[in-house]
C-alpha cells in the first residue's frame, strides 16, 4: 500500500531514469479527484491511445471528450519517447476492473485472468497512454518502448515495486485489447532489468 508520490517527486523520478519530459499546462493540479479518492496506489497501468499525431494524442488525453472527461492519464509517450505530462491526480484512465488482478498486483505474483469489473482502477493505478493506433500494424519504436520501460521503472523504482506491479489495460479490464504490438511480459522483463 502506497500513497501517491507528490508531483514534483513524479517528475523528478521520471527525469532521473534519462527521460525527456514535457509538461503540459497546469498538469499537476489538472485532475478528477473530486470524483473519488486517488490512493492508495499499487501499480502503473500502460494503454495505448488509438490515434495518430502526437499533438492531437496530446490534447486528447489531456482535455478527453464528452462522454470521458480528461485527464485520461497522467502522461502521453509519445513515438520519438517523450512523455508528455497532462495531469496529477485521479485520471480517468483504467475504469473499473477486476479485484482479483488488483490483490495480485498488490501480492507481486502471476495476474489471474480478468474477468469480473467490480473494483475502482482510476484510484489505484498510475497510467500512461502511448500514441499508438492499436491496430496491430502500427509500429513501436524502439524508442519509444524504451520510454515506457523506463517511465515504469521510474515509478516501481520509488515505491520499491517490481515489475509486476505494471500491468496493461487488458489484463485490468475484461474487453480490453491495449496495448496492443507488443506482449506485457515482455515490457515487464524490459522493466525488470532496468530496476537491476
Amino acid at each position: 500500500m502506497a500513497a501517491p508520490m507528490s508531483a514534483d517527486r513524479f517528475i523528478n523520478a521520471l527525469r532521473n531514469e534519462g527521460l525527456t519530459v514535457v509538461e503540459v499546462g497546469a498538469w499537476r493540479t489538472h485532475n478528477r479527484n473530486h470524483k473519488g479518492p486517488w490512493g492508495p496506489v499499487h501499480g502503473v497501468m500502460i494503454h495505448h491511445t488509438v490515434t495518430r499525431g502526437t499533438a492531437r494524442t496530446v490534447e486528447l488525453c489531456r482535455e478527453g471528450h464528452s462522454a470521458l472527461p480528461g485527464p485520461l492519464c497522467h502522461g502521453v509517450i509519445a513515438k520519438d519517447g517523450r512523455v508528455h505530462l497532462v495531469g496529477y491526480g485521479r485520471a480517468n484512465h483504467a475504469g473499473a476492473g477486476d479485484s482479483d488482478v488488483l490483490a495480485a498486483v498488490i501480492a507481486e505474483k502471476r495476474l489471474p485472468p480478468d474477468n469480473e469489473t467490480d473494483t475502482d482502477g482510476n484510484r489505484h493505478f498510475y497510467g500512461f497512454e502511448c500514441e499508438n493506433l492499436g491496430d496491430g500494424e502500427d509500429p513501436w519504436p524502439a524508442v519509444q518502448l524504451d520510454a515506457i520501460a523506463r517511465a515504469a521503472a521510474a515509478l516501481c523504482r520509488v515505491h520499491r515495486w517490481t515489475s509486476r506491479s505494471v500491468i496493461g489495460h487488458r489484463e485490468w479490464q475484461p474487453g480490453k485489447v491495449d496495448p496492443r504490438g507488443f506482449t506485457m511480459d515482455a515490457m515487464r522483463a524490459r522493466i525488470g532489468e532496468r530496476l537491476k
